[in-house]
């Protein structure tokens, strides 16, 4: 990820991999270690050669890419609160085993899946040297393990089952005016969950927008349309 794909400046690369290497030989309860790699990661996020997502890196070096690899410690939870809990599980197998207050979801708007997104991070922490494909070298499991939110014919189906299985009193989520429903439609599935509060925002669009669009020798072929779009927040309440 910083020769053969240019992700991180190789200085940086190098020091990346040998904190993570070394991270691993630690004798240290899984707390601690889960600090160290949440501090690795964001310090990788801080200077990676990107415009902010890993479908893709810079075709030249992004300036902050030269800067040092700086660890911090993560911003912790304040003391007295109950200890939190992370789950990797499908998302209605999740909504079904948790109760809970509120249950904030933010689907995918469209075919391109989080898993791809943000593969390095996801190699980052396994640490599993994965079989990759493609210029950026992507995982493999980006192609072998695919949504149903990121299928336009089957988002619908997806999202009432994750709805269906909640044990919540409320409902925030998150969605966009280009997702594969339009709001109308998404109004009237959240509807029959509960009363519906729709709060919208104008969103300047993901900075490849802004940028243009480029064919693969690095020609600027044509202007995207949109530059901005609307972002809303559903709010259902479910009592």
């Amino acid at each position: 990820y910083s020769i053969k794909a240019r992700f991180f400046h190789p200085d940086n690369g190098a020091k990346i991999e040998a904190i993570r290497t070394e991270i691993d030989k630690l004798d240290i309860n899984e707390k601690i270690r889960s600090l160290l790699l949440v501090s690795l990661m964001e310090a990788a996020d801080r200077i990676d050669s990107t415009c902010g997502i890993q479908m893709a890196y810079l075709k030249s070096w992004a300036k902050r890419a030269s800067n040092p690899l700086h660890l911090r410690i993560p911003k912790l939870a304040p003391k007295g609160l109950r200890p939190s809990r992370a789950h990797w599980l499908d998302a209605a197998e999740a909504s079904s085993q948790i109760k809970c207050d509120a249950t904030y979801l933010d689907p995918p708007y469209n075919q391109h899946n989080y898993r791809s997104n943000y593969h390095i991070w996801e190699t980052l922490v396994c640490f599993d040297e994965p079989e990759v494909y493609g210029t950026v070298n992507k995982r493999i499991d980006c192609q072998t393990q695919k949504s149903d939110f990121n299928s336009k014919k089957k988002f619908k189906l997806t999202l009432k089952a994750v709805l269906d299985s909640l044990r919540s009193r409320h409902i925030i989520m998150s969605f966009s005016n280009e997702g594969f429903i339009d709001g109308e439609d998404l109004e009237h599935l959240l509807g029959t969950y509960g009363q519906v509060t729709i709060l919208g925002t104008d969103y300047k669009r993901y900075v490849g927008a802004q940028i243009g669009i480029y064919n693969q020798k690095g020609a600027k072929v044509g202007q995207v349309k949109n530059l901005h779009n609307k972002e809303f927040l559903y709010v259902v309440d479910c009592r």
